[in-house]
């Protein structure tokens, strides 16, 4: 006996503690009466462990609630990205639409004020080389394109068809090292010649006299002398005029009137017009 309680002596004395309120309730028939120095000791050790441990379910309720809520909070942000996401993503599709719509309705329009049915095109490859500037168009011998038809824009000038089999054709930019175009200043009328510098991003403009009224920002246009391009489609304009003491020609670049990097869609002139063969060769 005395074994047993001595090795449950802990669980005897809190199992008595906590018997003895609801005996001493009981035995004095429910009715209320002062508390004894045991029912205060009592109250003393049980109200700070009662305390605590309503302390601790609140707390895990709340922690419990706050995990529940934050759970539900990140849900509802990921739901929001992934719809700002689509919505971005919407915009742009109608901006690229947009884009397009307005550069297919100048197309358009410059189409219906020419008398030739120029072929419309959509540029699909690329070769900047320093060997052959060229861009590759979705439009080739089935729809009626042929070596050495004009490519050009709205805004200009973009090159020549120089290959065409199937339904693609390859077009040398006017950049290119080979390219050579008729061409006159639309201020004084001076012919000359815009050929490529080969770096995708200048001309020259050749075979001007030193005399001649010249400056930077004159509009160069196509002459229509060289039996390629027909005459008046915008070239580019004139920069960093140059008149050196020796030699009877001034010196300029020409900047390109399209910006070939960005060009999309093209105008193909289906003129009646033969490159010679060591042009359409490459």
């Amino acid at each position: 006996m005395v074994r047993f309680l001595t090795r449950y002596r802990e669980p005897l004395i809190v199992g008595a503690l906590l018997v003895y309120p609801l005996v001493s309730y009981l035995s004095s028939g429910h009715r209320g009466r002062e508390p004894n120095f045991a029912d205060r000791l009592i109250l003393a050790i049980s109200s700070p462990v009662q305390a605590a441990c309503t302390w601790a379910f609140n707390g895990v309720g709340r922690a419990a609630s706050g995990y529940v809520a934050l759970k539900g909070a990140h849900e509802e942000a990921q739901e929001c990205r992934a719809s700002l996401a689509e919505a971005h993503a919407a915009v742009n599709a109608l901006k690229e639409a947009e884009a397009e719509n307005a550069r297919l309705k100048a197309a358009l329009g410059y189409v219906e004020a020419t008398v030739d049915q120029e072929i419309v095109a959509r540029v699909i490859g690329l070769n900047p080389t320093a060997q052959f500037q060229s861009i590759r168009i979705n439009r080739g011998e089935d729809q009626g394109v042929r070596p050495g038809m004009p490519v050009l824009t709205p805004d200009g000038v973009v090159g020549q068809v120089v290959r065409s089999v199937g339904g693609s054709a390859d077009v040398m930019l006017l950049t290119d090292a080979s390219s050579r175009v008729g061409a006159v200043l639309q201020r004084t009328r001076v012919r000359a010649t815009v050929t490529g510098l080969g770096d995708g991003r200048r001309l020259s403009l050749n075979l001007v006299r030193r005399e001649e009224d010249t400056r930077d920002g004159d509009e160069v246009v196509t002459s229509g002398t060289d039996g390629i391009f027909p005459p008046g489609l915008h070239v580019g304009t004139v920069h960093d005029v140059g008149r050196p003491a020796v030699g009877m020609f001034l010196t300029a670049t020409v900047k390109p009137a399209v910006d070939l990097a960005r060009v999309e869609e093209v105008l193909v002139i289906p003129v009646a017009l033969t490159l010679p063969a060591a042009a359409v060769t490459r």
